[in-house]
């Protein structure tokens, strides 16, 4: 089972999701700034996860 699906209508939009993996990794630096290590990497961790699948992965419908 997959947690996000790409193939989604909401993530067609490119600048969707780079603020989307964006996010995660911004949280991290201000958690790692907070000395929240765990929480650093927890954010960090998900914002890897959501650029694999959201960016490097992603493939366009054969309709775009």
């Amino acid at each position: 089972m997959r947690l996000i699906d790409p193939n989604h209508p909401f993530y067609r939009p490119a600048w969707r999701r780079y603020l989307i993996v964006a996010v995660p990794f911004v949280w991290a630096g201000v958690e790692w700034n907070l000395g929240n290590m765990i929480w650093a990497y927890l954010f960090a961790a998900i914002g890897g996860y959501l650029v694999w699948h959201l960016v490097l992965n992603w493939r366009p419908d054969s309709k775009d």
